[in-house]
């Protein structure tokens, strides 16, 4: 059945789309709440304070982020005490809460989400190896290099490895969207919010790849899903493109 689209002051029958005002729905709507953490969650906490930032609690921080699996949730902290023994980081564990010091290092960090969860569930070799060729991979991304990016991803798979794949699903979502394999894009997203449902960047994602379809209502509930977890988003300059380009694609398709 066709729909009524009202876009920039246009309106028309459209089949793709069941919007009233991409741009007004997309800032505005308030829909289901956002998914709840997994169960049975380990909490890490870096510090990120004054000696410890100086000892390199921010590059540990973003390095644990990328190393942990889904029910490990990381993020940063104030003092923990222990000043000049840093970079500090808290893990609380089935109640249990203990300080390390001196995780200053990827390695490091990768060997106390080892200790932490045990070598079965987490191998510190492996994680590490698959940290380093995505990294990689984004580098050769940013550099206009994506078949490159694609093949370095690849390879990650088989590395068993099980922290950060949301990571890595992310980061070829975005690289099949630059080589134009959209439907695979649209795969990776998908598999990204499925191991970590509050990856905002995932759900961008997945709206860029439906957007390149022209599944255009699918695009906008994909970014409101984004916009549900962090309404501040909404503010960015990468979100307001991502609602222009919606809203350009409307018309267009309206006024063939």
């Amino acid at each position: 059945m066709a729909v009524a689209v009202a876009v920039a002051g246009v309106t028309t029958t459209n089949r793709s789309c069941c919007l009233a005002s991409a741009h007004r729905r997309t800032l505005h709507r308030h829909r289901h709440p956002a998914p709840p953490r997994a169960s049975g969650a380990v909490e890490v906490r870096v510090c990120t304070n004054r000696t410890c930032a100086r000892q390199g609690g921010r590059e540990v921080l973003a390095a644990l982020a990328g190393l942990a699996p889904p029910r490990v949730d990381v993020d940063s902290c104030g003092c923990l005490g222990r000043c000049g023994a840093g970079p500090n980081v808290a893990a609380s564990v089935g109640g249990s809460i203990a300080v390390f010091g001196h995780v200053g290092t990827a390695a490091r960090g990768a060997q106390l989400l080892e200790h932490l969860l045990g070598a079965a569930e987490f191998n510190a070799a492996a994680e590490l190896a698959a940290l380093a060729a995505r990294e990689k991979a984004e580098a050769a991304l940013e550099k206009g290099s994506a078949a490159e990016a694609e093949v370095l991803l690849n390879e990650v798979f088989g590395l068993n490895a099980c922290g950060g794949m949301h990571l890595v699903y992310r980061s070829r979502s975005k690289t099949r969207l630059a080589i134009g394999d959209i439907s695979g894009a649209l795969e990776d997203a998908e598999e990204a919010i499925r191991i970590s449902p509050r990856f905002i960047q995932a759900h961008l994602l997945r709206g860029d790849a439906l957007l390149a379809m022209g599944e255009y209502c699918a695009a906008e509930d994909a970014y409101a899903d984004a916009l549900d977890l962090d309404p501040s988003i909404r503010r960015s300059k990468s979100f307001k493109a991502r609602v222009e380009r919606l809203r350009e694609k409307l018309v267009s398709a309206t006024n063939p």
